[in-house]
């Protein structure tokens, strides 16, 4: 097995620095000596998502514009929250109640993955709700605008495979949910 080492930060500055984007420049020093002065990171929040499925066995998903893909999608619910105020668990339990108005007794961890680790710091915590009820009224941000969807467990994958759910977190959380309920069974 190769003997990797990491990367020795040098010096780090945000060239953009708001509420709802952060860039830092890092000057890195790589294994083999090499200074690399504009190694730019997205400093990003992490995000929780739930694979929240009904007694009838159907899963809650919502369907809303993402800007950045320019696209409507759909998705399974989450959002960002910070581990300093929040649990990835509190954070998925709150961001369910708040998108589609259900919610859960229990929630299971599934997960927590790197959303894309070569430029962006943050994690995909990803959890699991059995039985969850529909219980009160959605709560959205001001940039949300979302349709709550209903999808019979048994056609999930056939959505995934005509790319009508294709974002990468609500997939990964749907194997891994997937999965969790065959072992339960």
């Amino acid at each position: 097995m190769k003997n990797l080492n990491k990367w020795k930060l040098l010096q780090s500055r945000f060239v953009l620095n708001n509420k709802w984007c952060q860039v830092r420049q890092d000057e890195i020093e790589l294994p083999s000596g090499q200074i690399i002065d504009d190694f730019f990171v997205c400093v990003r929040p992490n995000i929780a998502l739930v694979f929240a499925a009904t007694e009838q066995q159907e899963l809650v998903f919502v369907r809303q514009y993402r800007h950045g893909a320019g696209e409507i999608l759909l998705q399974l619910p989450g959002g960002s929250f910070n581990p300093a105020e929040e649990s990835g668990k509190s954070a998925a339990a709150r961001e369910l109640a708040e998108e589609t108005g259900y919610v859960a007794e229990e929630i299971w961890e599934l997960a927590t993955l790197y959303d894309n680790p070569v430029k962006d710091t943050n994690c995909i915590y990803l959890y699991l709700a059995k039985n969850v009820k529909l219980a009160s009224q959605i709560q959205l941000d001001i940039t949300e605008d979302v349709e709550v969807v209903l999808v019979p467990i048994a056609e999930v994958l056939l959505k995934i495979a005509n790319r009508e759910i294709c974002v990468s977190g609500s997939i990964a959380a749907i194997f891994l949910g997937l999965d969790f309920l065959n072992k339960q069974q």
